[in-house]
């Protein structure tokens, strides 16, 4: 089931906390993309987070749970990304809240669905680098350290750049892609438009496309075209 990832270049991100209607999630569902991704930094509950699953397993494509609250944790996703922000002082959000999980849920726990990534949080004004303390105004070579430290020292399989919000800076990207061996790079981050996805995805395996969902739903959808043909 892993192994899915492997092939994916686009996916959008779905916020249990925002509105979506069933005819704008229908055309995203059906637009191409590799998989659905839920999650956000606040305002996600079991109960909305079971709504949305509901709604999106009416379709045929993978659907994952990106864990930010440990009480929102639904059963039935196809897997769980489990975020580890590297670029933080704060211990609670490198493994503090994952100890806490495991002491609780560890017997729950389907550990071969479970896919850690290692998050670089760039974006200072996005709410997971306020909620998380992360130290945003690091430059591209510390970037990419902290992604060897996923990749080589970590073993993780996914490296995950995320400019929430905000159009990232691509010669950062390069960089992380550069000093990448094994984990694969997503970018999450201000995708607006297809010319932006395009560029994201010419530098990473997955591009996570999000906001635009719920402001733009045109352009969302383009962005699939530019990246699946």
């Amino acid at each position: 089931m892993k192994e899915m990832i492997q092939s994916w270049k686009h996916v959008f991100k779905l916020d249990p906390d925002k509105e979506i209607s069933d005819d704008s999630l229908d055309v995203v569902c059906m637009s191409g993309t590799d998989a659905i991704m839920v999650g956000g930094s606040t305002g996600v509950t079991y109960e909305n987070t079971v709504d949305l699953l509901s709604r999106v397993r009416r379709y045929e494509l993978p659907c994952v749970q990106e864990v930010s609250d440990l009480e929102a944790v639904v059963p039935g996703f196809d897997l769980y990304m489990i975020p580890m922000i590297l670029n933080t002082q704060d211990p609670t959000w490198i493994m503090g809240r994952h100890r806490e999980g495991i002491e609780r849920y560890g017997y729950m726990i389907p550990w071969d669905l479970v896919v850690t990534e290692g998050y670089i949080v760039l974006n200072e004004n996005a709410a997971v680098a306020k909620l998380t303390g992360a130290e945003t105004s690091i430059e591209a070579g510390t970037a990419a350290a902290y992604a060897q430290i996923a990749d080589k020292l970590m073993n993780l399989p996914i490296v995950y750049l995320e400019y929430s919000g905000a159009f990232g800076d691509m010669e950062t990207v390069r960089t992380v892609r550069r000093s990448l061996d094994n984990a694969r790079l997503f970018y999450g981050g201000g995708i607006t438009n297809a010319q932006q996805a395009l560029e994201a995805a010419s530098i990473s395996d997955t591009i996570i496309v999000g906001n635009v969902v719920y402001d733009d739903l045109e352009q969302a959808l383009e962005t699939v075209k530019a990246v699946k043909g």
